[in-house]
């Protein structure tokens, strides 16, 4: 076999592969040797037709079976002589080949380009924390006991308030005296103020008696889930049967036994340390894109087309499902396609960065770190666990997906672990705010850098 470069383009390389017509009717015939132990021509026991007969009847066939695996051995042997790594799959294109000729083909193909990583000890961020204030404690309590309150029937002479949960019959018509399902109930405990019924209802039963009739007179919004009610004027006959209040359980020890727990002071540490892992998860989310913008900002090598191309389509793919979603058609503009091809470069960009700080430290993903993955996964499911653990052993697509997002969070750990890390300490609502802006942010190139490049190249 004989490769030999002819082109050389950035990271594109291309090469003419040829293997001699000799080497080519060589593996014809250990092909029909192979074959002949086994095959049954009529008139001859198995094993014992002539070769000349074989090829006569099957020839054609073999040396198109032998011509793909040997562009198969081509590529692969191309590639490991010349020491290449591909960023995608090769794309091979045969020129010729047929009996008595040699097989020449194309191999056309991208490599990764050589990354080198910055001093990774020479990182230093700064990481938000937020500690877990007693008031918030305190908050998350209440909010315990309110989910968890009882409700008793008013039984002095008084009107509903808010707050006040009210039992009701209710029966709705549209202005044009038609009715759609969903607009009547019976027995239904509705608690004002709690916004569960659309603008206006729960407000107009407000100040009512147990016994009273109220006509309740609304507008669905333009946006209404339902179509056929969107937009649309109803009135709703209810009945208010009774008037109930929540009653509150005392926060104590007993309280706290009624959740499990063995008493105050275990509730409060279980709800502090679900918290605080609530807010490293924050700090952790925001010290990482940090680390992102450091690296993306510190590295600039050339990226391949076809990897920022595959990223390209499944950003755009996905937001094509979203607004498919919403109903939305607007097509994307100029700046906004523009920019999203920057993320692409990013993604890619961190992607190899990642990639080569986890090569050069031997960091892999284990079968281990896969199991513990799925069972992360199945506790967010409570009481389909089962369900899930199939659901990623019969689709093994499914469990590798997985890979790549534990890798990648294995990377950061090792860099954050070496790199010189001081904890601000700032306040939660600081810590979350504006989360998804910020989110979106994290991945929009950077001007600066766009335009430093682009300089660059018309250089």
């Amino acid at each position: 076999m004989q490769a030999v470069e002819v082109k050389k383009e950035g990271l594109k390389h291309e090469y003419k592969v040829t293997i001699p017509a000799s080497e080519l009717a060589e593996r014809v015939q250990k092909r029909l040797s192979e074959l002949a132990k086994t095959m049954k021509v009529p008139g001859f026991r198995p094993g014992k037709a002539p070769l000349n007969m074989l090829e006569a009847r099957y020839g054609e066939a073999v040396l198109g079976e032998v011509v793909e695996k040997a562009v198969n051995d081509g590529t692969t042997g191309t590639i490991r002589d010349k020491k290449l790594r591909p960023a995608m799959q090769p794309s091979v294109n045969i020129k010729s080949f047929g009996k008595g000729q040699d097989l020449e083909f194309t191999l056309a193909l991208e490599v990764l380009p050589e990354v080198k990583v910055m001093d990774i000890k020479s990182i230093k961020l700064e990481r938000p924390v937020a500690k877990v204030a007693e008031s918030a404690i305190d908050d998350a309590i209440a909010r315990i006991a309110k989910n968890n309150r009882q409700t008793e029937k008013v039984t002095e002479d008084r009107a509903s308030k808010k707050g006040d949960i009210v039992v009701i019959d209710y029966a709705g018509k549209l202005e044009d005296g038609t009715t759609k399902p969903g607009m009547s109930s019976v027995g239904y405990h509705l608690e004002l103020g709690s916004n569960s019924f659309i603008a206006g209802f729960e407000d107009q039963l407000i100040g009512k008696k147990a016994g009273e009739d109220v006509s309740v007179k609304v507008k669905f919004p333009e946006d209404y889930g339902a179509a056929d009610l969107a937009g649309k004027s109803a009135v709703f006959a209810c009945t208010v049967h009774e008037i109930r209040a929540g009653k509150e359980p005392e926060i104590n020890d007993e309280f706290a036994k009624k959740l499990g727990l063995e008493n105050l002071e275990a509730l409060k540490k279980a709800i502090r340390d679900q918290m605080e892992g609530e807010y490293g998860q924050y700090s952790r989310q925001r010290i990482k894109r940090k680390l992102f913008d450091l690296l993306d900002e510190a590295h600039d090598f050339p990226l391949p087309a076809g990897m920022v191309d595959a990223e390209y389509k499944i950003i755009i793919e996905q937001i094509e499902q979203e607004k498919k979603h919403k109903g939305e058609t607007e097509a994307l503009s100029a700046d906004e396609t523009e920019e999203l091809k920057g993320i692409a470069d990013r993604r890619v960009r961190l992607g190899l960065i990642l990639s080569e700080v986890g090569q050069a430290n031997n960091i892999g993903v284990s079968d281990q770190d896969l199991q513990r993955a799925v069972m992360d996964h199945a506790r967010r499911f409570p009481g389909q666990e089962m369900q899930v653990f199939d659901m990623f052993r019969k689709n093994q697509q499914m469990l590798e997906s997985l890979r790549a997002p534990i890798f990648e969070d294995k990377v950061v750990d090792f860099i954050l672990e070496l790199a010189d890390i001081k904890d601000i300490e700032t306040s939660i609502e600081d810590l979350t705010k504006d989360d998804d802006e910020d989110e979106a942010k994290a991945e929009k190139p950077k001007a600066k850098k766009a335009a430093a490049k682009k300089a660059k190249k018309e250089d």
